[in-house]
């Protein structure tokens, strides 16, 4: 594949008043040139599509600026640069901000004319009329994200402090500067894919004459407080905010170190005032997870998203608002059966708007705080993965399974929009392509309700011919099915491959209400998996154009644990093949070898030496029991520095099959984490993904 590179040009103005930045000589990662052959969607197409990252309106609201990365495979890395967009008027081609070979992100307006960025350690200042560009601070510990206060004075950024090993622990590498011995006394020593040699902090320091005072930078944790704010491993700036006159911060923390961290969720929202160093909790006494928190724009309420109960990371996210003058909390979901996420306020403060996930659909809703009424702002078969509010305009990052993500506007005071897009990425790549479609379909499970099928159409579909099937099982477990872009799991991947795609919403998913995403915990090998069976076999009997003899599944994470159990559950021969990526295979070895054991304790039940009836029935549905049972091939994939699953749970499920007899496949990474991130990596993982299958459900 033939790649761009970018050469010096002429400056070009348009109309949005953005001008193209001085282009370097050296040859820096851009979009590469495309031809599709077949109009089949592939892995290395997947792979040439840029990626939309985090946007910002002007302060005019006449443009928006993003991050866009794209990859070069053969260097087997991206680079994302900053793009410039009208918000009004026809569609236009984006205009390039900046052109280096290090990524920039955190895109912040200081006013119509000034665009402060990161870009690796360093804020940077770039003039959009003299596209001129000053390094306002580099950030000694590295730099993760920042916010400048509302006035433009301060800047709030995140930077990490070193762990810091106990004297007597200390001591013992003297003169060993060459060790990588790690002693550890404590929990909580690594985390998803990290050691946690480090924690991320935020500091405020003044901004004054186009320069950051870190020198005169205030640490708002403490630096004797080895806390997290933003929280591992997913926490980025959202989980801070200035208030409108910049006299406070209200940040979240979970307040917890080592074995008490590693059991419990409960974090909270502070509210710090700058001028004495105070700290209040917001959110005492509220157990589960707070996060998020942000300000009324007349300063007087603060609006987060609240759990109810320790320990429970996918507890229904509460749409909580805290009265700062009396102290009241008011949930305004209460009588909503959906979380939320991603809350802004509207310029009056009359209402709040939300993402909530929602029966298959992530979809932006309002939440009235007169008489908490709720309305739809957004619908289409889409996701909405985060929005900004500008005046009476919504701005949102807009996924579906047939396309990656886009700005798309809306109007904030419509109801059920389809909005109009404003960024078109990858327009003349994906012209190129025909995507199977995706269709909703609601189907009767085996209790007698209804649950929401995703099924995804092979690219050629002819209604005349049959195809083989892929059962995809969700991971989580606790996640919703919706219409999510990945570059793992891509549905448009499989359809381009030649298969239909069936993905349900089985027991366990949010999006459907509490009560059916709280029966999969303690009953992994039940309803769940009963779903699963039914949607197999509803698609087998209805849709002719399915070969039930050519039905495979797939699934990473709890996904996997689905692919194990199914393997040892599949006397009638269901499924013809299994992909399973970083799996739960044996319960009991998982329950000692995880990092969140909140996640053991509540889903499970607790460790396996504590005997109840919740424990018992669910380390008797581990996988490793039923291999016994095992009569199908599988392929087996898991990656090294998966934390959260560690790699011995998939070498043993490989050994398992081999030692049954069963043709068997074992792909390992020593460099992947629960994901795999790498391009040359993912394209061996969707290679192998479609050869496996092929191998058996294209004879």
């Amino acid at each position: 594949m033939k790649k761009l590179v970018i050469l010096s040009a002429a400056a070009l103005v348009l109309t949005v008043g953005c001008k193209r930045a001085e282009v370097k000589t050296e040859t820096i990662i851009g979009a590469p040139e495309v031809t599709v052959q077949d109009g089949r969607f592939t892995p290395e197409v997947m792979w040439s599509l840029g990626k939309m990252g985090e946007f910002a309106v002007s302060p005019d609201g006449s443009r928006v600026v993003y991050a866009n990365t794209y990859y070069d495979i053969d260097a087997n890395k991206g680079n994302a640069e900053l793009y410039c967009i009208p918000t009004e008027g026809e569609q236009q081609d984006p205009v390039r901000l900046t052109n280096t070979n290090q990524s920039e992100f955190n895109p912040v307006w200081q006013d119509d004319n000034t665009l402060l960025f990161a870009r690796g350690s360093d804020i940077v200042r770039m003039d959009l009329d003299k596209r001129t560009e000053t390094v306002v601070a580099t950030i000694e510990g590295g730099l993760e994200g920042f916010k400048l206060s509302p006035d433009g004075k301060q800047i709030l950024y995140i930077s990490d402090l070193p762990v810091r090993r106990p004297d007597d622990i200390q001591r013992l590498y003297a003169g060993l500067d060459q060790t990588t011995g790690r002693i550890n006394e404590d929990l909580m020593y690594r985390h998803w894919d990290s050691w946690v040699d480090e924690y991320p902090h935020i500091f405020l320091a003044p901004y004054q004459d186009g320069k950051l005072q870190t020198a005169s930078a205030v640490d708002i944790i403490g630096s004797d407080n080895a806390y997290e704010c933003p929280m591992r491993p997913w926490g980025g700036v959202e989980q801070f905010n200035f208030s409108p006159d910049g006299s406070r911060i209200a940040y979240t923390c979970r307040k917890k170190t080592g074995k008490d961290y590693s059991l419990s969720t409960n974090s909270d929202i502070y509210l710090y005032t700058i001028a004495n160093g105070q700290t209040v909790n917001l959110s005492q006494g509220i157990m589960g997870y707070d996060q998020n928190p942000v300000f009324s724009h007349d300063g007087k309420k603060i609006a987060w998203e609240s759990m109810e109960h320790d320990g429970y990371e996918s507890d229904k996210l509460r749409l909580m608002v805290a009265d700062l003058a009396t102290g009241e909390r008011t949930d305004y979901t209460e009588a909503f059966d959906y979380g939320v996420s991603s809350i802004s306020w509207t310029d009056d403060d009359s209402e709040i708007l939300a993402v909530v996930m929602y029966r298959g659909m992530n979809e932006v809703f309002a939440f009235k705080l007169a008489d908490k009424t709720i309305r739809q702002v957004t619908k289409a078969q889409h996701d909405i993965n985060g929005f900004a509010l500008h005046g009476g305009s919504l701005y949102a990052n807009e996924v579906s399974h047939q396309h990656p993500s886009e700005i798309f506007k809306y109007t904030v005071a419509d109801t059920h929009q389809t909005g109009r897009q404003l960024s078109a990425i990858n327009t003349e790549v994906l012209s190129q392509v025909r995507m199977g479609r995706s269709e909703e379909r609601w189907i009767p499970t085996s209790d007698g309700k209804q649950m929401l099928v995703w099924l995804i159409y092979p690219y050629d579909y002819d209604s005349t011919k049959t195809y083989p099937a892929l059962l995809f099982c969700e991971g989580g477990p606790q996640s919703m099915v919706s219409q999510f872009w990945s570059t793992r799991w891509n549905f448009e991947v499989m359809s381009g491959a030649g298969y239909f795609v069936i993905a349900p919403n089985r027991r366990g998913c949010p999006g459907f209400g509490t009560a059916w995403c709280e029966e999969i915990s303690g009953d992994y090998g039940g309803l769940c998996m009963k779903d699963y069976m039914a949607a197999t076999d509803y698609f087998a009997k209805n849709m002719p154009q399915i070969d039930p003899e050519r039905i495979g599944a797939c699934g990473a994470s709890f996904g996997a644990y689905s692919i194990y159990w199914l393997a040892g559950h599949n006397e009638n021969h269901r499924f013809k093949a299994f992909l399973a990526h970083n799996g739960m295979f044996n319960l009991q070895q998982q329950c000692l070898e995880t990092e969140e054991y909140w996640f053991t304790n509540w889903d499970l039940g607790g460790p396996y030496w504590v005997k109840n009836a919740k424990t018992a029935h669910s380390y008797a549905n581990s996988p490793h029991l039923f291999v016994d049972k095992w009569n199908t091939p599988i392929c087996v994939v898991h990656s090294e520095f998966d934390f959260r699953i560690v790699a011995s749970q998939g070498m043993a499920a490989y050994n398992a099959a081999k030692l049954r007899g069963l043709d068997a496949r074992y792909l390992y990474f020593p460099d992947e984490t629960h994901w795999v991130l790498r391009p040359q990596n993912s394209l061996l993982w969707h290679r192998n993904f479609i050869d496996w299958f092929d191998k058996y459900l294209k004879k």
